[in-house]
């Protein structure tokens, strides 16, 4: 069973004005359908063709030889959660389970809005801020290129995609501005609590 692009959970439109449909299209449509391709690619014929995602992912991690596969694998992964953190009408203060574990862990919303921000505009290049569940605590983290927090035991809640190619065409360089834009306005806080479940 080949793996497979997943539709987007939305209409290509629908997060806009802030993530505009143009960059939704070469972002899914192009950026991830490599992904996805690529790692088709390189598990075909091998032991790795039939497993799952996450598999494929755990077990490439462990194995220098298999770099490409990894980065092609938690690439797929990585951009389908994303997709998953954002919806229309969402961002802001969250509610439900979320909001007193944030409270418990960082001592305000603001406080975590501040770290989740810093991890993304910190993090040198390409790559992946993150809310993470760590034996149980939350914790703030960010991570390189393609690498993921499930190839670290971590439990990923939410992440904010810092490539450049999610935010280039609508904002250029002004990646703290596009962060700023999701967590105002796009974070799926449903999406986050059901991972905490």
């Amino acid at each position: 069973m080949a793996i497979q692009l997943p539709e987007l959970p939305y209409a290509k439109d629908a997060l806009a004005p802030h993530i505009s449909s143009n960059t939704l299209e070469f972002h899914h449509g192009k950026h991830h359908r490599a992904y996805v391709d690529n790692l088709n690619k390189l598990i075909a014929g091998t032991q790795l063709e039939n497993n799952k995602l996450e598999e494929i992912i755990k077990t490439a991690a462990q194995d220098q030889t298999k770099v490409g596969i990894f980065n092609n694998a938690a690439q797929v992964w990585n951009h389908t959660f994303y997709w998953n953190c954002l919806k229309p009408g969402g961002g802001g203060a969250p509610s439900g389970p979320i909001a007193s574990k944030i409270n418990e862990a960082f001592g305000s919303y603001e406080k975590f809005v501040e770290e989740f921000k810093n991890a993304g505009l910190t993090q040198f290049g390409s790559g992946w801020a993150w809310l993470v569940l760590e034996d149980n605590k939350l914790k703030v983290t960010k991570t390189s290129n393609a690498d993921t927090p499930l190839a670290h035991g971590q439990k990923a809640l939410l992440t904010i995609d810092v490539w450049e190619h999610a935010y280039y065409l609508d904002y250029q360089n002004r990646r703290g501005d596009y962060q700023s834009a999701i967590i105002q306005n796009l974070i799926n806080w449903d999406f986050v609590n059901a991972n905490l479940g």
